[in-house]
């Protein structure tokens, strides 16, 4: 089962997205054809130049073990807004979900390479998610290690 949900945060921060007129969503495709869901955000947020900020999108994601959800930026982000992923491609692992720190909340890593600031408003597209299933190379992976945080949990 692949599925998104919303996070408590939201009520924290005053975001209803059950309340009429909203426009906060769970990720959807904009086309019959797109293979990206898009993120809108929950929360107007402005990155100051140079800035690395993780803009939570409010969401989070429930999927099989052997997928992963890769965290795409717009196409118009770079040019329109001056806006880049500082890891190219967020990866979200099935194990993300609800972990302890953050509930798993999924988060968009952007660095502003303009030299003014930039204001996300809330309700804006942030990026896309695309979900992709994978493949263990050794089927004898002896690997136990549990999630135990969130950004940057699994390692250094």
């Amino acid at each position: 089962m692949i599925k998104f949900e919303y996070v408590n945060r939201l009520k924290e921060i005053g975001v209803d997205p059950s309340a009429d007129g909203s426009e906060m969503r769970l990720p959807y495709r904009s086309t019959k054809k797109s293979a990206g869901y898009d993120f809108i955000n929950p929360e107007t947020v402005t990155i100051q130049p140079k800035e690395i900020k993780y803009v939570k999108t409010g969401i989070k994601a429930l999927f099989p073990d052997d997928f992963v959800l890769k965290l795409y930026n717009r196409s118009s982000n770079p040019k329109k807004l001056g806006l880049v992923l500082a890891n190219g491609v967020g990866i979200v692992d099935a194990d993300y979900y609800n972990n302890p720190d953050n509930e798993g909340e999924i988060a968009f890593a952007f660095v502003n390479i303009k030299d003014e600031p930039v204001t996300l408003e809330y309700g804006c597209k942030l990026g896309q998610g695309i979900f992709e299933k994978y493949y263990i190379v050794n089927e004898e992976d002896t690997i136990t290690a549990e999630r135990t945080s969130g950004f940057g949990s699994t390692g250094e």
